[in-house]
């Protein structure tokens, strides 16, 4: 996701952008959040690359927040979008001042908070999905027994 080049010979503009203590370099879409994103986000039928590219100018116009503030691992994008990405640094590749740079893989898209309510509080929708889990598991091991 390297920006485009300077005016001067073989030099670029910065191309990592800091999200907390991150150092983002590229963007990685997996699989599972392209449908996500089909599913929950955009109905049209768009790639890897174009997800990867919007999610890189969010990350430059500072759209992209922690949802939490000591968790590193769900973001929220424009404040609805909540979004679960995970961090792995690159080797070899280091800023100036020799900080590792880092590769954002996004894993899933949970959904907006303006269409899904249950993700305001992300903590207490888990609990109670797990919950809500586990007593299905145990209905269903009764009736078999």
């Amino acid at each position: 996701m390297r920006d485009r080049a300077t005016e001067r010979w073989r030099t670029y503009e910065s191309f990592h952008i800091a999200l907390g203590d991150k150092r983002v370099a590229d963007i990685v879409v997996t699989n599972h959040a392209k449908l996500r994103y089909q599913d929950r986000i955009d109905r049209d039928n768009i790639g890897f690359e174009q997800i990867a590219g919007w999610a890189w100018e969010c990350l430059k116009q500072g759209r992209i927040t922690p949802y939490y503030r000591k968790e590193e691992d769900v973001y929220l994008i424009d404040d609805d979008l909540v979004m679960v990405a995970e961090f792995a640094e690159i080797p070899g590749e280091f800023d100036l001042a020799g900080r590792p740079m880092h590769r954002m893989i996004i894993v899933t898209f949970l959904g907006r908070m303006s269409e899904t309510i249950e993700l305001r509080d992300l903590k207490s929708y888990y609990s109670w999905l797990r919950h809500s889990r586990r007593m299905t598991l145990m209905k269903n091991s009764r009736k078999r027994r």
